[in-house]
């Protein structure tokens, strides 16, 4: 499907800030406020040290903060959106207005649901992006977005449902399908009022593919973002990588997130989702040094 925008726009507005996109990656850092996440359930459920931890990871170089509330790992059966709320509110809240002896994050917070209204009372309480794993799919999502103007939404393909996107999943050309479907999803948000400027596609590795499919939506990244929208990829300690890595558990991952990581970096893709901050940070680090090594030539 032909894009309507063949440039990528070079930056995106979050309430107040605006986050450039350049080189480098941004790096969203995850904050999963759940008892039950695939990776960390249970570590930051409570909202001190989930706090910290936030502040952990801008401190370590983290651009925005994803805050979650309802694990979508595969299998998961989803929770109420009141539970979810009593999940993220306090935490955003103290996030964006500071306090536990904290100052406001000095960076963008961004509510990961699919409920219409838990965006709206995160927006509310001071998220400025919603990251939406059905892509707007709930047109009473699309009210939210159209009321809220200085907004973005993330917009991602997932095959079904988290309760059974592992179940069989199959595609004749992952990379092409998954490029038409985030190519319709915005077209029908900017049909709904929401600005193209506003819009991010995020192809949903592991959300409902297998290992060969996520292996080849990187390989042909490029033909999602030559949509012309940025591109945001969350692959970090996904169950595919443990796969490739021997059976290896999600603290266990490290290396081939990084790895796809880098291949973001060398794709050009505008923004990565992670668990690991400081070495993914670091690792964009090392390659702008590689890339700008004139800036480190020794003084004759």
């Amino acid at each position: 499907m032909s894009s309507t925008h063949p440039r990528t726009p070079s930056s995106i507005r979050c309430g107040t800030r605006v986050l450039s996109f350049g080189r480098t990656p941004l790096v969203m850092g995850i904050l999963n406020v759940t008892p039950d996440s695939f990776s960390d359930g249970g570590r930051y459920s409570d909202r001190r040290s989930a706090v910290a931890y936030a502040h952990e990871m801008a401190a370590a170089g983290a651009d925005i903060i994803d805050v979650g509330g309802e694990s979508t790992r595969p299998g998961s059966g989803g929770v109420s959106a009141r539970d979810e709320l009593a999940r993220v509110l306090p935490v955003i809240d103290v996030l964006v207005h500071g306090g536990d002896g904290r100052p406001p994050l000095p960076v963008p917070v961004s509510i990961d649901t699919r409920k219409p209204e838990v965006a709206r009372a995160a927006i509310a309480a001071g998220a400025t992006m919603v990251n939406d794993i059905t892509a707007t799919s709930n047109t009473a999502m699309v009210d939210v977005l159209r009321e809220h103007r200085d907004v973005p939404v993330i917009l991602m393909h997932m095959l079904g449902e988290p309760k059974t996107m592992q179940d069989e999943p199959s595609y004749k050309d992952a990379p092409a399908e998954i490029a038409d479907y985030l190519a319709l999803r915005a077209a029908a948000l900017e049909a709904g009022g929401v600005d193209a400027s506003r819009i991010v596609l995020d192809p949903g590795i592991g959300f409902g593919k297998r290992v060969y499919d996520n292996l080849e939506i990187l390989k042909r990244i490029d033909e999602i973002k030559a949509l012309g929208y940025p591109v945001l990829v969350g692959a970090s300690r996904k169950s595919f990588i443990g796969t490739l890595l021997g059976g290896a558990r999600p603290e266990g991952r490290l290396a081939g997130s990084l790895a796809i990581a880098a291949l973001c970096y060398r794709s050009g893709v505008e923004m990565v989702r992670v668990h690991d901050v400081p070495e993914t940070v670091g690792l964009f680090r090392v390659l702008d040094a590689v890339g700008h090594s004139e800036d480190h030539r020794p003084a004759r």
